[in-house]
C-alpha cells in the first residue's frame, strides 16, 4: 500500500467514516475491523485505502512517533471527507504543522490554557452555567438543551477567553457548523474565509487607537506580539479561528451528548447524584465512551513497523478514536459506561505533541455544566423517545442536532 492508495472495496477495508446508529456507540463496522487485530485497513470516500490503527497501545505508540506527520500540505496526507479536498491550501496553525513549527505555535498558547489559568476561570464558567439554567427554568418546564445550554456555555466561555464579542455568536456558530459539516470543499472553504474576514475585521477594530483595550487572548497577542512584529497577522487570525471553532463546537457536543448518555444510563446518573465527587472521573469516562472527534488522521514520512505490518512512507494512517477507546485489552467491559472507572488514558484528546491544547478548559466546562445541570434540575428527562433525538452523521464531530428535555 503506497501513498497513492488503492481502490479496493474489499470487506477487509470497510468504509470510513460511517454513521452511528446509536449516538454513544461506534458505527457497526468499526468494532468488526478491530476484532481482526490492532492494525487493519479502511477505505476513504475517494477509494483510497489507509491503515486503520484500532489498538490502544499501538495508537499511543504511533501518536508519539515523529515519523507520523500532521502536515496537511504533504500531497500524501489522507483526505477523509470531500470538504477537506482543499486542506493543503490553508495551513491551519497547530493542527496542520509538525515540530518545530507546531511547538513554536503551541508555546505561545500554553499559558492561556494551563491548569492555573483554567482554575481562575472556573467562577466565570459557573456564572455562565447558572445563567443559562436560570433562563431555561424561567421559560417553563421544557427546553431544547443544545441551543439553550450545551452550545451557549462553551461559546460564551471561548468568547470571554479570546476577547470575541458574544453578540456575534449567531454568525460564528453558523459558520463553524458550515466549516465542519458542509458536504463540499467549496462550501466549507467559503465558511472558513468568512470567519477569517470576520477575525481580520475584529483585529482592525481592536487596533483602532480609539478602541477600549480588552483583556482577551486576542487583545494580548495584538499588543504584545503583533504590534512588536513578533507574530504574523494572518497566523494570528488563523490561530484565533481554530481556537474559536474548536473551543465551542467540541465541548458543546460533549455537554449535549453527555447529558443524553447519562439520562440513558440512570444507574450511572444515580451514582453521580449520590456522590458528586465522582464527576471529574465521570467526565473522563464520558470522553472515552463518546469519542466525539472520531478519527485522527496522519501520514507516514518513513517506514514504520507496527504489529507485524509495515506502514510505508507516504501511507495514510487513520486512528478511529471510538474504537481505540473501547480496546478490551486496556479497559474491562469497554462497551459499558462506568463513571467509577479510571479512564484517564483515553485518547479522546489525542496523544503526544498534538494532544488537545484546550483539554483542561474542556474538562472544567463539562464538569461544571453537568454537575450543575443535574443538581439544579433533578427531574430532568428526555421529552421525546430516545430514538427520536436527531444525531449527527459520521463525517463530522459526533453529537446531537437537538436534545428536547423536560422536568
Amino acid at each position: 500500500m503506497t501513498g497513492t492508495g488503492t481502490h479496493s472495496t474489499a470487506p477487509s477495508a470497510p468504509a470510513f467514516p460511517q454513521d452511528r446508529s446509536c449516538p454513544y456507540h461506534p458505527p457497526a463496522g468499526y468494532p468488526e475491523l478491530a476484532a481482526r487485530g490492532p492494525v487493519g485497513r479502511m477505505t476513504l470516500f475517494d477509494g483510497r485505502e489507509v491503515w486503520a490503527v484500532t489498538g490502544h497501545a499501538e495508537a499511543r505508540a504511533l501518536l508519539a512517533d515523529p515519523r507520523l506527520s500532521s502536515d496537511r500540505k504533504n500531497p500524501s496526507f489522507p483526505v477523509i471527507v470531500p470538504r477537506a479536498a482543499d486542506q493543503a491550501r490553508v495551513a491551519i496553525p497547530l493542527l496542520g504543522f509538525d515540530d518545530p513549527e507546531h511547538a513554536r505555535q503551541r508555546r505561545m498558547l500554553i499559558p492561556s490554557f494551563s491548569l492555573k489559568r483554567v482554575a481562575a476561570m472556573r467562577p466565570h464558567v459557573q456564572e455562565i452555567v447558572d445563567g443559562r439554567i436560570d433562563a431555561m427554568l424561567a421559560g417553563g418546564d421544557r427546553a431544547e438543551l443544545v441551543s439553550a445550554f450545551a452550545l451557549p456555555v462553551p461559546s460564551m466561555v471561548i468568547c470571554h477567553l479570546l476577547g470575541v464579542p458574544y453578540a456575534d455568536h449567531d454568525f460564528f456558530e453558523a459558520r463553524s457548523r458550515a466549516l465542519l459539516a458542509s458536504p463540499t470543499a467549496a462550501e466549507s472553504g467559503a465558511a472558513r474565509e468568512e470567519l477569517r474576514a470576520y477575525l481580520h475585521r475584529l483585529v482592525d477594530a481592536k487596533q483602532d487607537p480609539a478602541a477600549t483595550p480588552g483583556d482577551g487572548l486576542l487583545d494580548a497577542f495584538i499588543a504584545e506580539r503583533l504590534a512588536a512584529g513578533r507574530l504574523d497577522r494572518d497566523e494570528l487570525v488563523l490561530m484565533a479561528l481554530i481556537l474559536l471553532v474548536a473551543g465551542h463546537e467540541t465541548t458543546a457536543n460533549m455537554i449535549a451528548l453527555g447529558t443524553y448518555t447519562l439520562l440513558e444510563h440512570p444507574e450511572q446518573l444515580a451514582a453521580l447524584r449520590a456522590d458528586p465527587t465522582l464527576m471529574p472521573g465521570a467526565v473522563e469516562e464520558l470522553l472515552r465512551y463518546l469519542s466525539i472527534a472520531d478519527g485522527m488522521v496522519r501520514v507516514a514520512t518513513e517506514d514504520i513497523e507496527l504489529a507485524g505490518h509495515t506502514i510505508r512512507a507516504g501511507d495514510g494512517v487513520l486512528l478511529p478514536t471510538s474504537v481505540i477507546n473501547r480496546d478490551a485489552t486496556t479497559y474491562e467491559r469497554p462497551d459499558a459506561l462506568d463513571v467509577q472507572r479510571s479512564a484517564r488514558h483515553h485518547v479522546a484528546f489525542g496523544y503526544g505533541v498534538h494532544q488537545c491544547l484546550g483539554q483542561n478548559l474542556a474538562r472544567a466546562e463539562m464538569e461544571i455544566a453537568l454537575t450543575t445541570l443535574f443538581a439544579r434540575i433533578p427531574t430532568l428527562r428526555l421529552a421525546v423517545a430516545p430514538d427520536e433525538v436527531p444525531i449527527k452523521p459520521g463525517d463530522t464531530l459526533q453529537g446531537l442536532y437537538a436534545l428536547p428535555v423536560t422536568w
